[in-house]
């Protein structure tokens, strides 16, 4: 019995100290934890962000730096895209993609977040009252202003606007409509949920580097930007 307590009374040690470090850490990325109760659930309390759950303690705890801010980024991320869907909708979020836009903006940066239905949910992170705020990014491919506002001034490429282009991702085929063209950049690197194989990877450098990129419209929410290596029309 005795020994039953002092494991109990380790373990709030312990859940005590990394509930201390997560809040700190977090603090530095502008994210304001709920309380923690470790003194009723030990290191199997939830880590909450305006009662959103993102992890268990002992889950966040093995985390640092960047990797925390990940997991909580994701998590928010889709909470925010749920809030933007019919109520018991009980839609998934599948995917987390950053989209590289000219700085700076308004935001933070930009997401988009694939449902399980393929629906691209855009997503903007920006802070307000010292705080991270996800909200949903109106996006409107006809306004010529917000386009260059996020991709810069128009690019010359092989195709053009207006054309329709089938291209391939992620071992699928689409068609859709081009709505500006872009200059090259870095690929969008995906981020999945951790559950179905998420790990963080720096963004790799186009293989083309004077190829144009294209904002292609699918009519699936977010365009999909699409380097010219992808084009198989």
């Amino acid at each position: 019995m005795a020994y039953l307590r002092r494991n109990i009374a380790d373990e709030q040690q312990e859940a005590c100290q990394k509930a201390a470090q997560i809040t700190d850490v977090c603090q530095g990325f502008h994210i304001i934890l709920d309380p923690i109760d470790w003194r009723q659930f030990g290191l199997w309390a939830p880590v909450k962000v305006n009662t959103i759950e993102i992890a268990s303690l002992l889950d966040l705890g093995q985390r640092e730096g960047e990797d925390l801010l990940r997991q909580v980024q994701i998590k928010l991320f889709a909470h925010a895209a749920h809030e933007t869907l019919p109520a018991h909708s009980g839609l998934k979020a599948v995917m987390w993609t950053p989209v590289e836009v000219v700085q700076p903006q308004a935001f933070l940066s930009l997401w988009i977040v694939t449902l399980e239905t393929d629906v691209r949910i855009p997503l903007t992170e920006s802070i307000s009252h010292g705080q991270r705020v996800y909200e949903r990014y109106r996006f409107d491919g006809e306004n010529e202003q917000q386009l260059a506002q996020l991709f810069g001034p128009i690019q010359e490429g092989e195709y053009h606007r207006g054309e329709s282009v089938t291209f391939k991702e992620r071992d699928r085929h689409y068609t859709g409509e081009i709505l500006y063209i872009i200059p090259p950049g870095k690929i969008p690197i995906s981020r999945k949920n951790a559950a179905r194989g998420y790990h963080p990877i720096a963004a790799i450098a186009s293989t083309n580097d004077v190829a144009a990129r294209y904002l292609v419209d699918c009519h699936d929410g977010f365009p999909h930007i699409v380097d010219q290596l992808q084009a198989i029309q």
